[in-house]
């Protein structure tokens, strides 16, 4: 049957699309091509000269608690990014997982007057109404990873590719698995709460049905090491055979592994999502079921501290015809294997 492929394909052709705006935003400030003939003086630079220095950028950045590696990454990519720069200070509140404390860091930025705000909200819902609140008062809002609800809250929005990385795992575990009769698949979630889990999970089944699998055992966990050894336990204890596992997230992977190791199972093939640097050492070592991981970026809020640099400033991205940076930017959700985690290991967070 065609039908039920269609809609696999169109949202990878989307998707791609996307992603294409995401390769060009790494070169974004380090091309400068020859200034074109004519008067351009009363329109933004569209093209080069990202990397000198401007007018001065006050950049207010919040985001939820460092209480897993990716999250820390994350922060400290953000920081790192903003010291690349000597016109941009970035102010950076205290990571919270308190929805009310970090509405009130977004009203002391808007307060203050800051230039930008890059803000990775706990919950995107949830902060959409402060944020509109500071895109009205005239602030740049860059929304990192966790879409607000309303496109009024943000001018951009730098985003993972969920829906991906669930169809990069689906597609391996297809490789792997899918000539096997009667392939059991299990899967372990973050926090289904949210639309980025469900967004993996919906991805993840496509994919599998692409190869005539499906989910046959699932539970959710909440992106920490105890939570993750917690659901796989359950997990493990009601499947007594597996032949593909999909993890969602390589923190809470920890606990995963920790799990498999007290069970004494090593029967299936494991894929981990985000891209952690010991998750791809066990890839590298060739001795452990995890064969794979599936990575999220941990760049996108340094990715949303140069975009609100250039939005500032009026600038935009160099490889781009374009003379606006873009509403979106989606990153990439490639699958890191054996063959080339030598390429993806030197940037990897830990968990």
């Amino acid at each position: 049957m065609s039908a039920p492929r269609t809609p696999l394909r169109r949202r990878l052709i989307a998707a791609g699309a996307v992603t294409a705006t995401a390769v060009l935003l790494g070169a974004c400030t380090s091309n400068t091509p020859a200034e074109p003939e004519g008067d351009s003086s009363s329109a933004p630079a569209a093209a080069g000269g990202n990397d000198e220095e401007g007018e001065q950028v006050v950049i207010g950045f919040s985001a939820p608690a460092s209480d897993h590696g990716w999250m820390g990454a994350i922060t400290s990519a953000a920081t790192k990014e903003a010291e690349r720069y000597d016109d941009v200070e970035l102010r950076v509140s205290e990571g919270t997982n308190d929805v009310n404390l970090q509405i009130s860091q977004v009203e002391q930025f808007i307060n203050d007057g800051v230039d930008a705000i890059v803000l990775l909200p706990y919950d995107g819902a949830a902060l959409t109404e402060v944020a509109t609140r500071a895109m009205e008062a005239g602030i740049t809002v860059v929304n990192v990873d966790r879409e607000f609800s309303s496109p009024a809250a943000a001018r951009t929005t730098v985003l993972g590719d969920n829906y991906g990385m669930g169809v990069s795992a689906g597609t391996y575990v297809c490789e792997q698995v899918g000539d096997t009769p009667g392939a059991v698949v299990a899967e372990i979630a973050g926090i289904d709460s949210l639309p980025l889990t469900q967004d993996r999970s919906q991805g993840f089944a496509d994919a599998l049905g692409e190869c005539g699998l499906d989910v046959d055992n699932r539970v959710a966990a909440d992106f920490t090491v105890q939570g993750g050894q917690q659901a796989a336990a359950n997990l493990l204890q009601a499947a007594p055979k597996i032949d593909a596992l999909w993890n969602h997230d390589d923190d809470q992977g920890v606990g995963v592994m920790a799990a498999i190791e007290e069970a004494g199972r090593d029967e299936f093939v494991m894929v981990g999502g985000a891209g952690s640097a010991n998750v791809m050492r066990e890839i590298q070592s060739g001795d452990s079921v995890v064969k794979a991981t599936v990575v999220y970026p941990s760049t996108q809020a340094a990715d949303g501290v140069r975009l609100a640099r250039l939005l500032v400033q009026r600038k935009a991205m160099s490889d781009l015809v374009e003379v606006e940076v873009p509403r979106t930017v989606q990153l990439y959700a490639p699958v890191v294997t054996a063959e080339n985690v030598e390429r993806y290991l030197p940037s990897a967070f830990e968990s």
